[in-house]
């Protein structure tokens, strides 16, 4: 339907049902996201919380499933034995108090090399290496400048909309170390906000036997 992000680029699936998952539609928000710190907004609403309860229960009832699942690093690494591109994958491992663990592994996707010897990493594991990335490369070429400004922008109007009064307390950016902010991205950021994070670097991501080397362009 030709709608766009903030960025300008195609809406996602998976922002689509985010957009269905957000009550400050309705009214209430959380702040920051995970928290469990909920406000509720002196905003108009755009909808009735009874329609975004019902909104739920279709999503429940249907049991949609995102088949074309979104990973977070797929795209931005090459494999540093064959070439090819990463891919992504999910696995499920029954623990001994009968619960369900889900594990993300990205590898070479042999596109290039069916015998590839390229290790598997983990995503956590990953997101370590990519600390290491953060804390080496240029800050700003990390385009996390203009998007500290957002967020903080974000935070400072979401205190306004909560208090009808001036806000206790607002940030300032001053205050924000970017790096910490850049790995807060890679660790509690959606899988599009990691991909926007490390989309930026002007230099190329290889994967070698679960290490991360740059090469420059």
């Amino acid at each position: 339907m030709g709608y766009r992000s903030r960025g300008n680029k195609p809406l996602t699936l998976s922002g689509v049902y985010r957009i269905f998952d957000m009550p400050i539609y309705y009214g209430p928000f959380e702040y920051p996201r995970r928290s469990d710190n909920w406000y509720q907004g002196s905003h108009e609403p755009i909808i009735t919380k009874e329609l975004y309860e019902k909104a739920q229960e279709h999503l429940k009832r249907d049991k949609i499933v995102r088949e074309n699942r979104e990973f977070a690093f797929t795209k931005l690494f090459t494999c540093g034995m064959c070439q090819s591109g990463i891919t992504a994958q999910e696995k499920y491992k029954e623990l001994k108090d009968g619960t369900t663990a889900k594990y993300v592994y990205y590898s070479c996707s042999k596109a290039k090399d069916r015998n590839c010897p390229n290790k598997y990493i983990r995503e956590e594991e990953l997101i370590e290496e990519l600390f290491k990335v953060i804390d080496r490369v240029d800050i700003n070429e990390l385009g996390m400048r203009m998007k500290l400004e957002e967020e903080i922008k974000r935070f400072n109007r979401l205190q306004r909309l909560a208090t009808k009064d001036t806000p206790k307390y607002s940030i300032n950016e001053d205050d924000v170390n970017t790096r910490e902010y850049a790995k807060y991205v890679l660790r509690e950021g959606t899988p599009l906000e990691k991909r926007e994070l490390m989309g930026h670097l002007r230099s190329r991501l290889v994967l070698n036997n679960k290490k991360i080397t740059l090469l420059s362009e």
